[in-house]
């Protein structure tokens, strides 16, 4: 395929140079022609907005030679529509909850004996990793071990839950409450306590020494959409309201986003997303410029759009959209409020959209904020 694509760029350049110079070169000849690139460069140089366009047209080549071979920037493959059977799920034995028939305190042996290898491993706000298992984002769930391999924290967005009182996901709001004891409405750290402010979209509660988080969809008439479980020991670890900001929890939000983002649509029954790394300098640029300069919006302080920033980086695209969130501790708590908010939603479920890019900084409190960038081209 790569020898296929240098012969059809070679062709589309000889064309193309012979629609632009054909004319000298019949009246001048390849002297003519040399002199009149040369010129031509010249002004390239000095012209910005050409250089632009030049880029432009360039993406926009790489993304048709993408769509014909169905592979993104890092050769996978995002025409591929996986058949992935879905584990069949038993009530946990000793937790009242599991994820994949997982539960607090598994090794992390008995896991991948059960789900194979991880696909990614990423710093989470606890200072340990989230282990992310999938198959192109089927049977998606992570899961964070404690210093001797046993799993401490749970989460996932797909129906993978089960529970002794028969919450899964889908379950009613009112089921889940009726079920579940009473909803913890704060958390210690050290002499601070942190009130837990919600609007309804999850309920958290304290049980067998762990957090249990259950997320609702209020779009999906606050039926249960994803579970979080973190142990109380990792729990009492994590010092304030937000993890300890450093480029590998930058790195960390970032990923864990793109792989929520995609395990939500295909949940959805939608296409998975291909990572784009051009455009996620231009929604690392905002979240940074955001969070040193104060201020949460789409528009910057230069009065530009995310279409403009993305124009002015040279990213080409037909359509195009931006997400963005800040003061959520974690990219799930971020997620999880940007599926309840209708206009972001449509952008993590629009059909038409195919590459993602995600974009996360800090500011001097340790708030994150994040930035998705969504394209197709």
């Amino acid at each position: 395929m790569p020898k296929l694509r240098r012969l059809i760029l070679l062709l589309l350049l000889a064309g193309g140079m012979w629609y632009i110079y054909g004319d000298t070169f019949e009246e001048a000849g390849i002297q003519g022609v040399y002199e009149e690139i040369k010129t031509d460069i010249n002004e390239i140089r000095e012209d910005p907005e050409v250089r632009r366009a030049i880029n432009a047209i360039s993406l926009e080549v790489e993304s048709l030679f993408d769509k014909l071979t169905g592979e993104d920037e890092n050769g996978i493959d995002t025409k591929e529509q996986t058949t992935v059977e879905k584990p069949e799920l038993n009530a946990p034995s000793d937790q009242s909850f599991s994820v994949y028939n997982i539960e607090i305190g598994d090794s992390r042996a008995s896991v991948e004996e059960q789900a194979g290898s991880p696909k990614r491993s990423s710093l989470n706000e606890y200072g340990v990793n989230w282990v992310t298992y999938h198959e192109n984002y089927h049977n998606f769930f992570m899961v964070a071990y404690n210093d001797k391999d046993q799993v401490a924290g749970l989460y996932t967005n797909q129906d993978l839950v089960s529970s002794k009182s028969s919450i899964t996901i889908g379950s009613q709001q009112d089921a889940v409450r009726s079920a579940m004891p009473e909803q913890e409405t704060s958390i210690r750290k050290g002499l601070t306590r942190y009130q837990v402010q919600n609007k309804g979209e999850y309920d958290l509660f304290k049980i067998d020494g762990s957090y249990v988080t259950v997320f609702y969809d209020q779009h999906e008439d606050n039926t249960v959409t994803a579970v979080q479980i973190i142990s109380e020991d990792l729990e009492e670890e994590k010092k304030g309201f937000f993890g300890e900001p450093s480029a590998s929890l930058k790195e960390g939000f970032e990923a864990q986003l793109f792989d929520l983002t995609n395990a939500a649509r295909v949940e959805h029954g939608l296409g998975v997303l291909s990572f784009d790394k051009a455009v996620q300098a231009t929604a690392r640029d905002h979240s940074k410029d955001m969070a040193v300069n104060n201020y949460f919006s789409h528009t910057n302080k230069e009065g530009q759009s995310p279409f403009d920033r993305m124009t002015e980086d040279g990213i080409a695209y037909r359509t195009a959209g931006e997400n963005l969130a800040a003061g959520q501790s974690s990219s799930i708590f971020a997620h999880e409020g940007l599926m309840n908010s209708l206009g972001h939603r449509e952008n993590i479920l629009h059909p038409a959209f195919e590459s993602l890019a995600v974009g996360v900084a800090f500011n001097d409190d340790a708030q994150p904020y994040y930035t998705e960038n969504f394209l197709a081209k």
